[in-house]
């Protein structure tokens, strides 16, 4: 059962990270619909990070944080490629320190079979339209916008055509860093206090991840809302 593969997902999830940093997470819960895998973690804050984030060091922590994610996520690839027959095509993740929870999601480049049915009663063009409207007042309306509920609670979106051509030339001079921590700090900032989310979900928003692929010119987004 697909479940099962989750669950066992989750739980090789939380012993890496136990192994990679000292500490596992709370939680570890691994979603999967169509093509696209979400593992959501909680409680996951290493000691010495916490101690650097209380120093006004998050830059320096989410630096540290993302080398040894891609190591972390490169081991969880090879088992959701046993687990589903699948190849990972894509692969983003996120953090939010002051919520000490994160995501890290997987598009992969098949289907896998899964026939449980969502009750969608959010609004999906309203949602895609306030995701245009905020991502506008950043940057620009984004090219294309594709929304994919992957359960009552977890919505992933992708937004295609995101850059404007300054961004994009400063991608062509190698200046990725600098750009994706400015407009995860932006971005993060007017989507949590400009979007009108929890109307159009009709629900608290617990949080909102983003994460970017500057190459291919688009962004995943997960927004998790409360039980």
């Amino acid at each position: 059962m697909d479940q099962e593969k989750l669950n066992s997902i989750s739980s090789f999830t939380s012993k890496v990270l136990r192994k990679n940093f000292g500490r596992g997470p709370k939680l570890c819960q691994s979603t999967l619909r169509d093509r696209y895998l979400v593992v959501y973690i909680r409680g996951f804050i290493s000691p010495m990070e916490e101690v650097l984030i209380q120093h006004g060091q998050t830059h320096q922590v989410k630096k540290a944080r993302t080398v040894i994610i891609s190591h972390v996520i490169e081991e969880l690839t090879g088992v959701v490629k046993i687990s589903f027959d699948r190849d990972v095509e894509d692969y983003y993740h996120d953090w939010n320190f002051p919520n000490n929870s994160g995501v890290m999601m997987f598009v992969l480049d098949e289907k896998v079979s899964n026939e449980h049915i969502i009750e969608n009663s959010v609004n999906l063009k309203e949602l895609e339209r306030e995701v245009a409207r905020v991502t506008q007042l950043v940057e620009k309306i984004p090219g294309q916008i594709l929304i994919y509920p992957l359960s009552s609670s977890l919505y992933l979106i992708e937004r295609r055509g995101i850059l404007i051509p300054i961004e994009k030339s400063l991608v062509r001079k190698g200046f990725v860093e600098e750009l994706k921590i400015t407009k995860d700090e932006l971005e993060k900032v007017y989507f949590h206090r400009n979007g009108k989310f929890e109307e159009i979900f009709r629900s608290n928003v617990r949080d909102i991840f983003i994460d970017w692929n500057f190459k291919e010119d688009k962004s995943f987004m997960a927004i998790i809302l409360s039980d």
